[in-house]
């Protein structure tokens, strides 16, 4: 499958917010400081922005733009991403044997269908929130600074997991961080996103290996990581 953006434009009243065009094969990574526009693209895509915006929207693809149906979303925060007052099962769209399948396919036991959010840790609940995102069958899988509020470890098992899902099922990949080394193996290609502009696009190795616009040159200079999370 691919994906191409023709155009993605954004505006206020005021100014314009965004405005990008980009394409890729199978998996894409936006790179870019906080501010940069990163998150808002994903919005746009999600139908999720406010009605006082502009947006134009123009892209090429084998599916149409509809959450839940093609498209599924991973948010950054695991531990806001679900209601605490219900237990896992009733959380998911699908039957609890359903449910068992997808949380199979990231790892889990049936008895997590039977325990609140808070009862579990925020690497469980990030591979929970993947697997009801799977169990929509989705096309494109955005994923908005998934591992930003994981410890190292957590953050490890799911970035190999959602690699391994998406070997497995075989939907596109857009991803959203401030983490150049979570996508350096995950990503094939990467964009660089500055004041809602990209600056610089192309192949993950050769973008980081040898950078061409200056802002790119002086984020992997700068030794450009992951922040902390912000709650």
């Amino acid at each position: 499958m691919s994906f191409t953006c023709k155009e993605l434009l954004i505006k206020s009243k005021e100014k314009v917010l965004l405005n990008v065009s980009f394409s890729f094969e199978r998996s894409f990574a936006f790179i870019g400081e906080s501010g940069s526009g990163k998150s808002l693209t994903l919005k746009a895509l999600l139908g999720m922005l406010p009605r006082e915006l502009s947006v134009s929207l123009d892209y090429h693809a084998s599916y149409t733009l509809q959450r839940g149906e093609s498209i599924a979303f991973v948010p950054q925060n695991p531990f806001t991403a679900l209601s605490p007052l219900s237990k896992i099962e009733r959380q998911f769209m699908a039957s609890r044997k359903a449910a068992c399948g997808y949380l199979e396919m990231v790892g889990l036991e049936e008895h997590f269908l039977d325990r609140f959010p808070s009862e579990l840790s925020g690497g469980q609940l990030q591979r929970i929130i993947i697997a009801m995102a799977l169990s929509l069958s989705p096309r494109l899988l955005l994923l908005d600074e998934p591992t930003t509020a994981l410890d190292e470890e957590s953050k490890t098992v799911v970035l190999a997991l959602i690699k391994q899902l998406q070997e497995r099922c075989g939907f596109d990949l857009l991803f959203v961080t401030h983490d150049v080394a979570t996508i350096e193996n995950l990503c094939e290609e990467i964009g660089i996103i500055q004041q809602g502009r990209m600056v610089e696009y192309g192949m993950t190795h050769e973008v980081l290996n040898d950078p061409k616009a200056s802002y790119t040159q002086q984020l992997l200079s700068s030794g450009f990581r992951q922040r902390s999370f912000r709650t």
